[in-house]
């Protein structure tokens, strides 16, 4: 994404080329300002977890009957973390571009970090469990990956297991659009659309996610998955990495989804201007609200299956009936707007269904 301009085959090229020596060139490791700023959040985000008030929910019962109970503060942990961010960087005292220009140096301090609390998890499963739901499997190798303990906690209140997945793993997500946006907004003075939709679309469902912690108790893994590298690597580095790779890449390579032909039409009070677009949904068929609607008739007919032709009946005339709309639609559309809709119909050429109609 950063070296190669997202391209594997031009990271390929460049490894077969210089071989080892050209992976160690660009290979990113971890540094001091790379620790700061992730132990920073980390210490951060284990305080707010600690020390904000928030219903108290019980989780499921676990395999030897116990049921741990949670602290429901998410929200509060989510809106203040955003708010935060925001001032840090408004009032100077921290950029957010930053993140960005090393992010490669992040990632491996996240990728070391998995495998020192790793370990760490590992040591104090055998010698200070903190439940009876933990075991060894007899295996160095199989405790290490699939972890002793199902919730091992510093506290009463502090779920480790909640802390990774929900505070480090989603929240470092959120983190991650937040900065990638600003990164493109410094370098070019504005967020791209596509950037802008990508990172709205990210930030709402993370806040369904804080909204409905509760219901993730219930989840496979808070529920059922021991704490060893596969959560941790998963919660620490996977998500917050992997999830965030297409703002990564839209920083650098901005899309603008607004294209649109303004066009000029005339009224009983005169001239009016209207929009025309040709990107999104409406960049595939000029009508192409239609289609989902032919869809959906088809979808629940086919229950039926193929036996009988009768029970398609209402998807046959709703198909053409919508034809027919969609064709005097797109006559009336040509008179009112005349060569405004010309231009339309060249860079948008399908009415109903893209390729086929």
């Amino acid at each position: 994404m950063v070296r190669a301009d997202g391209s594997v085959e031009k990271a390929c090229r460049h490894f077969f080329q210089f071989g080892i020596r050209g992976i160690k060139d660009v290979w990113p490791f971890p540094s001091q300002r790379a620790c700061k700023l992730v132990g920073a959040f980390v210490l951060f985000e284990a305080i707010l977890q600690a020390l904000l008030p928030g219903e108290r929910v019980m989780g499921p019962s676990t395999p030897v009957g116990n049921r741990p109970l949670y602290t429901r503060n998410g929200i509060p942990c989510f809106l203040i973390t955003l708010g935060v961010y925001y001032l840090l960087w408004r009032e100077r005292l921290f950029n957010p571009a930053m993140v960005y220009d090393i992010i490669g140096e992040i990632y491996s301090v996240l990728i070391c970090a998995t495998y020192i609390t790793t370990t760490l998890l590992y040591v104090k499963g055998h010698m200070a469990p903190c439940s009876s739901d933990w075991g060894s499997s007899g295996n160095v190798l199989g405790d290490f990956f699939w972890g002793m303990e199902l919730c091992p906690r510093l506290s009463s209140v502090f779920d480790i297991k909640v802390f990774m997945n929900y505070r480090l793993g989603i929240m470092g997500w959120a983190i991650l659009v937040i900065s990638f946006a600003i990164k493109q907004y410094e370098v070019q003075g504005r967020v791209s659309d596509s950037l802008m939709v990508s990172s709205l679309l990210m930030l709402m469902y993370i806040a369904k996610f804080f909204w409905m912690e509760a219901a993730f108790g219930c989840s496979m893994d808070i529920a059922h998955d021991r704490a060893g590298w596969f959560m941790t690597y998963t919660c620490v580095t996977w998500i917050p990495v992997v999830n965030s790779s297409v703002n990564l890449y839209l920083v650098t390579h901005p899309i603008q989804l607004g294209r649109r032909i303004q066009a000029r039409h005339q009224t009983e009070r005169g001239e009016r201007k209207s929009l025309l677009l040709t990107a999104g949904w409406w960049g595939l068929a000029r009508h192409i609200h239609y289609a989902p609607e032919i869809g959906a008739a088809f979808f629940w007919t086919l229950p039926a299956l193929f036996r009988h032709a009768m029970p398609y009946f209402y998807v046959t005339f709703l198909t053409a009936l919508l034809i027919d709309r969609a064709n005097r639609d797109d006559k009336y559309c040509r008179v009112k707007y005349h060569k405004h809709w010309e231009a339309y119909s060249k860079k948008v050429r399908y009415k109903v269904v893209p390729r086929v109609f």
